[in-house]
């Protein structure tokens, strides 16, 4: 099996790059600037398959800041507003779909 970076990418409208941080797990996004944001209104995003895959190479790169970056739906919304576009990025925006325990 490919690596997801090794696989033909698919591009069906806007999408970002998103990743988890290493040191804590945390959902961030890849900006503009070439960082990583906790925001997603502060995401870049894209709307071809070869910009999706110049963002995840890039990405790919610096290890040591996020783990498991991945092309991701987004929706533009209202103003310069970025929504999830997917049940999945959905749920890692908001956070467990249940409440944890104290």
């Amino acid at each position: 099996m490919a690596a997801p970076q090794q696989q033909k990418l698919k591009v069906n409208g806007p999408v970002t790059v998103t990743a988890n941080r290493l040191t804590d797990g945390v959902v961030v996004w890849r900006t503009a600037e070439g960082g990583w944001s906790t925001e997603l209104n502060d995401a870049i995003v894209v709307t071809t398959a070869p910009e999706a895959i110049a963002l995840l190479e890039a990405a790919g790169k610096r290890d040591t800041d996020a783990v498991g970056p991945y092309v991701a739906p987004v929706i533009l919304g209202e103003g310069s507003a970025i929504l999830p576009g997917n049940l999945r990025e959905r749920i890692r925006v908001a956070g467990p779909t249940f409440e944890l325990p104290a």
